[in-house]
């Protein structure tokens, strides 16, 4: 089974701007910073471990960030399935 490795920054971008819209939360400040960098460079392994870091702070806005970001979902499964 192939694992998508290629992550679409549009589809960050559209991320950060629902997630700055719908969730009115200071907590994901870092989050977004986090996904800013990822866009920039979605092959940079680092800053895929820090987003996983950082999204795993935020306790129970976890649940509003993936509804209002699903696409983040399917970045930090990716991270799981490293070798």
């Amino acid at each position: 089974m192939k694992i998508i490795r290629d992550l679409n920054p549009e589809d960050i971008e559209a991320s950060i701007v629902a997630l700055k819209q719908y969730v009115q939360e200071e907590s994901i400040e870092p989050l977004l910073a986090v996904l800013e960098s990822v866009k920039k460079d979605p092959s940079n392994e680092s800053l895929l471990i820090s987003l996983s870091e950082t999204f795993s702070s935020l306790g129970i806005v976890q649940g509003a960030v993936l509804t209002y970001a699903p696409y983040l979902s399917v970045i930090l499964s990716n991270d799981l399935f490293e070798d």
